[in-house]
Formats: C-alpha cells, sequence, structure tokens
C-alpha cells in the first residue's frame, strides 16, 4: 500500500546498534532512509501510535507507522524535504492538540508529525520561549508564536504585557497552527475577523521541504494558500499575531428569546453597529465585543449553571413551555479606567430596543481571562464524569443570512422540536463577510452577513453513526432548499464533494498544491487529493 515504508535510521548509540528501524513495507518493496541527523526523533511504540491514531472526535481512527518529535522546524523541514525526494509515496501530518473530529491530523500507514514536542520543556530551556511579544512603528505590537503553542498559552504569555490577540476560539486549548489553517471563529469574529485575518506573517514549510517566511507582502502566494488551507500547502511553525491593549474585565449577559425572528433580528442589529475595531486603551468602544446565540432545549435538563440558582426554576419552566428558547451572549469589555456604572450605562444604550423575553436578561461581571477561558471549567466537568473521550459527531456550517428563518424552521422547529432529535450543545450566531479575506483558502458563503451553526453532539461509542447519518441528512434537506451553505471543519467522502465546497476557489486551490505540495505528501487526513 502506498505510504508504508521501511524507515532505516542510519545511526548507532552506545546503547544501541540498530541496523534497522522497521515501520512499514511499500507496495514498491522500497525503503525510506530518513536523514542521520533526525533519525533518532521516530518512535513507534504503542502507546505512541495509538495517541497519533484517533483525535478528538473518536470516530476515525488511522494507524500510522511511525511518529516523528522534533526540536526545531528545521528537523521538520529535513524530514519533508526528505519525503518529497524519496522515490517511496510518504504521507505526513502535523498534529497539534488532536481536537480534530474526522481524522484530519492522522496519516495511515504514514508519519505523523507530533508539534507539541517542540514545546519540550528540555528544548526550551536551550532554545527559549516560543512566544515573544515585540512591537514595530508599522505593525504596533504583535507576538511571534510557535505553530504548536496554544491559545491559552498565548493569552497568558501576552497578558503580561498589558496585551491579547483580538479573536478567538470559544475553547483556547487549541494549537495556533491548527486554527490557522481552517479559519478560528468566536463571537468575536463578527467585528475582529477569524483569527487568520489577525496574522501579519507566518514560518511556513511546504510540502517541498522549502522553509518559507510569508506574509501579504512576501510570498503572498503561500500566506494566502496555507491561511484557511486545511494543511495542504505547507506547516505552520510559526505565525505572528496582532496585539491590541488588553481588556481587564468583562461584562457577561446571556438574555432569552422565545421567537427565533426576534432573536436573529436583534443578534443581526448588534453586528451591524460594531464594525470598527476595538479601542480600548481609550475605552471608545461603543459597541459589544462579542456576539453569540445557543439553543436551550427541552431535552432533558438542561445547563443552566450560568444563571443565578433562583432564577434558574422560572428559566427550566419557559423552556419546558417553548420547548426553544434562544439564548443570545454578548459581551463588553472595559479597562481599569472605566467604571463598571459607565459600563452599564452602555449596555443600557445597546440593549434598548432588543425584543427579549422582560425579565430574562442575566448579566456577570468577569475577568477578561475567566471570560475568554470559559469552556475550560465545562471541559472539567466533562472529563470528571468521563464524557470527554468520547465520540463527537460534530456539525459545523455556514448558512447565508437569507435562508436563516428556513433553515430554523426546518432543523430547529420541525427535525429537533417536533422529531425530538437530540441536538446537544447547539450554537448560532451571525458574522460579517467584509471581515475575512477572500485572497485565502477559507470559503464562506457569499451574503454580507452569513450565520455559523454548530451542532455539537456527543454520543456512546456504538451510537455515534446515528448522529452522523442526522446532520447528513441536515445537509440533504439544506440542498434540497437550495441553500448555499458552506461546511466549517468540513469533511468529504469524495474530491466531487472538496470540488463543489470550495465552488470558484477550486481552480486556485488546486494550482496552489500543484505549486507548494506537488507530492501530495501533507495533511493527508483531509481526503482531498488522495
Amino acid at each position: 500500500m502506498a505510504g508504508n515504508f521501511v524507515l532505516i535510521p542510519q545511526y548507532l548509540t552506545t546503547v544501541f546498534i540498530v541496523s534497522i528501524f522497521l515501520v512499514g513495507l511499500s507496495d514498491q518493496g522500497t525503503t525510506f532512509f530518513p536523514p542521520k541527523d533526525i533519525a533518532d526523533k521516530f518512535r513507534n511504540d504503542p502507546e505512541t501510535l495509538k495517541l497519533a491514531s484517533t483525535d478528538y472526535g473518536h470516530i476515525v481512527h488511522e494507524i500510522p507507522s511511525t511518529v516523528f518529535h522534533p526540536t526545531s522546524a528545521n528537523e521538520i523541514a529535513t524530514l519533508v524535504k526528505s519525503a518529497f525526494n524519496s522515490s517511496v509515496p510518504i504521507k505526513i501530518a502535523a498534529r497539534g492538540h488532536g481536537h480534530s473530529v474526522r481524522g484530519q491530523a492522522m496519516s495511515r500507514n504514514g508519519v505523523v508529525i507530533n508539534m507539541t514536542a517542540l514545546n519540550d520543556l528540555d528544548h526550551l530551556r536551550k532554545a527559549g520561549s516560543r512566544i515573544s511579544v515585540s512591537r514595530s512603528p508599522s505593525l504596533g505590537f504583535y507576538a511571534d508564536v510557535g505553530g504548536e503553542q496554544l491559545w491559552i498559552d498565548v493569552l497568558q504569555t501576552t497578558l503580561t504585557h498589558g496585551l491579547a490577540p483580538v479573536s478567538w476560539t470559544d475553547y483556547l486549548y487549541l494549537t495556533v497552527g491548527g486554527t490557522l489553517s481552517n479559519a478560528g471563529i468566536s463571537g468575536q469574529t463578527f467585528r475582529f475577523g477569524p483569527q487568520i485575518s489577525n496574522v501579519h506573517e507566518m514560518d511556513v514549510i511546504t510540502g517541498k521541504g522549502d522553509f518559507v517566511t510569508c506574509s501579504a507582502k512576501v510570498n503572498s502566494e503561500l500566506y494566502y494558500a496555507v491561511l484557511g488551507g486545511l494543511g495542504q500547502f505547507g506547516i505552520i511553525t510559526r505565525a505572528r499575531i496582532a496585539l491590541e491593549p488588553a481588556p481587564k474585565r468583562v461584562k457577561w449577559l446571556r438574555i432569552l428569546y422565545t421567537n427565533f425572528s426576534q432573536f436573529s433580528k436583534d443578534q443581526e442589529r448588534l453586528i451591524s453597529s460594531n464594525n470598527g475595531r476595538s479601542t480600548t486603551s481609550s475605552h471608545k468602544n461603543y459597541g459589544f465585543d462579542y456576539v453569540e446565540g445557543s439553543l436551550l432545549l427541552n431535552q432533558g435538563p438542561p445547563d443552566l449553571s450560568f444563571y443565578p440558582k433562583p432564577d434558574q426554576p422560572r428559566i427550566s419552566s419557559l423552556v419546558t413551555k417553548y420547548g426553544i428558547v434562544f439564548c443570545l451572549e454578548v459581551a463588553k469589555y472595559y479597562g481599569d479606567h472605566t467604571a463598571p456604572i459607565t459600563v452599564d450605562k452602555e449596555l443600557e444604550v445597546l440593549l434598548k430596543g432588543l425584543g427579549f423575553v422582560p425579565g430574562f436578561k442575566f448579566v456577570k461581571d468577569v475577568a477578561v481571562v475567566d471570560f475568554l477561558n470559559r469552556v475550560a471549567s465545562e471541559e472539567q466537568g466533562l472529563r470528571s464524569k468521563g464524557l470527554w473521550d468520547i465520540p463527537h459527531p460534530w456539525l459545523n456550517i455556514f448558512i447565508p443570512k437569507s435562508r436563516i428563518l428556513e433553515f430554523e424552521s426546518a432543523v430547529f422547529g420541525h427535525m429537533i422540536l417536533k422529531e425530538n432529535i437530540p441536538a446537544g450543545l447547539v450554537l448560532i450566531y451571525p458574522t460579517n463577510r467584509n471581515k475575512w479575506n477572500d485572497k485565502m483558502s477559507a470559503v464562506i458563503p457569499e451574503e454580507d452577513v452569513f450565520y455559523v451553526v454548530s451542532m455539537l453532539r456527543s454520543s456512546g461509542n456504538n451510537n455515534w453513526e446515528e448522529f452522523d447519518a442526522q446532520n447528513k441528512l441536515i445537509l440533504k434537506l439544506c440542498v434540497r432548499m437550495g441553500i448555499k451553505f458552506k461546511l466549517y471543519l468540513s469533511h468529504y467522502e469524495t474530491q466531487e464533494d472538496w470540488r463543489n465546497h470550495f465552488g470558484l476557489k477550486w481552480a486556485t486551490f488546486q494550482d496552489r498544491k500543484a505549486q507548494f505540495d506537488p507530492k501530495h505528501i501533507l495533511a493527508p487526513g483531509q481526503k482531498i487529493f488522495n
């Protein structure tokens, strides 16, 4: 089978004399000889292979032949270049925190690069931190961050300088390289754009093994290809992330609706009045910094931990009465020099005229790190119940604004409410197309405003296929209704599906693949070109 190979390390140690490190046999019966200076970085013990053969989704399982543990970007470049120059067909996948859900970071019978090895403590003692904050006249403040770094570590490091990135994901224990290979979205996206819109520069190792620094001005074709490129064109080893003065605290609100039309109308109003960038340093921030939404469903006890305990019974009664309650979630940042009472007055102005259920507005005042890292406590709770390392048949879909009412009626109103299909955690919120750069590989609907809809379901090991079938049914329904949706964190079975996904960008995507990874070495788990 193509991708299997014999790995022959060309080195001797004082402990072992190794002649052949067996990884697999290719169908050509040929052998792959890694360069001597990286030959001791491969591991194929059962535990290492097991970890690299699964991910957060726990749906796809692909066993690699070996796992590469680099200590520098140069070692990654050496590996990829040797694979490119080899006559043996070798596939290589970069794996960060393993939070993909469909095997996107796997490489069956190939090589998985453990990117987190770059963060090994012994290595850091010698090479120094992989997160550094600087300032330049042209860029302002920025952070140079290793692609293997977690966003939570980026946040904690930059906050020590009074700074922070402006665009986030809801969950921060994801690697920088992983989110930039997709887009990186959350409730800040409508205002600041996805994370890929906040990157000045990157170091990338292409599928030829070339180490390239790229930006919008230098090697721009690679820069735009890699951002949202699903790992197809290169491995991100460093990203230069835009920073701004960090807020200190957050007014965090959840507001309840029983009418989806009013709920979506108010969401769209809030994101339309927030098109300017935040100016937290001068506190002239007249809009919300974060807008999301979710569903409270009458499918078992809803999670009401955010709300005051005395209010939880009447919220439960509202959910029971209507079956679905729509939760508008917004956040307003402020700093040390802004009095909470001043922020409260700004909130009054922003909330004036919204059509939520009277008496169902709930506010918390929290530190910014507690807000941005809010999912961590949920993770701890799920882990304690054994509900974290289980299958996650997720569906993430972008829906054009013009069709969101029809989608809601068909999926939420009919499938979920009337047919009582378990929905799990459902997020729904609009964002602005003008905050995305169309030169990048990421694809989104054509309309100026589109909705992010995420059905984040978990299942037992034996019934995830039932949920997956329901996801496919939702997509077929969208096709039948003529809704021009786009999947996020995409997963397709055929190249024809991928061609339809990329649409007008497909030809460019193919051209970039031919230019930067002509042997189709990188990211085989996406199953786009193999």
